[in-house]
């Protein structure tokens, strides 16, 4: 089997900053500052992107694919130390004007319950709740 191991390096700015980086050279900036996202944000940030990317391919292997695509993610911590996050709320926007509500539904249940590794490890902590929109191409996401 392949190695398995991904590393990443965070560096002090000062304060309470710091600057991730991956071993591939791929960068963000974390902290406690406005301009920055913090650590326990980078864990939301991770789960939208990798249920997205899952997603966007399920799709296209269905030969259908989003002219547009937003994962939003929010979640609640508790109140005591470790402050794990308790409840993570996901909603899913899609717009494309050949999206069928079957093939969407599938590709966020395979994401969820099978190929997003982030989402499969939070759900051990918090409960994950997601909705979906399909909208048309221009349709504002009110």
């Amino acid at each position: 089997m392949a190695d398995n191991w991904r590393e990443v390096s965070a560096t002090w700015q000062g304060g309470l900053n710091f600057n991730g980086e991956n071993d591939k050279g791929g960068t963000v900036q974390m902290g406690q500052v406005d301009e920055t996202i913090g650590p326990m944000q980078l864990l939301l940030l991770g789960l939208a992107g990798c249920t997205g990317i899952d997603i966007v391919s399920i799709l296209e292997k269905k030969r259908v694919t989003p002219t547009d695509f937003k994962v939003k993610v929010r979640g609640k911590r508790a109140d005591t130390f470790p402050m794990v996050y308790t409840d993570i709320e996901i909603e899913y926007l899609l717009w494309g004007d050949k999206l069928k509500i079957k093939d969407v539904e599938q590709a966020i249940k395979l994401s969820e319950h099978k190929y997003c590794s982030a989402s499969i490890m939070l759900a051990k902590s918090a409960t994950i709740r997601s909705r979906y929109k399909i909208l048309k191409p221009g349709e504002p996401e009110v």
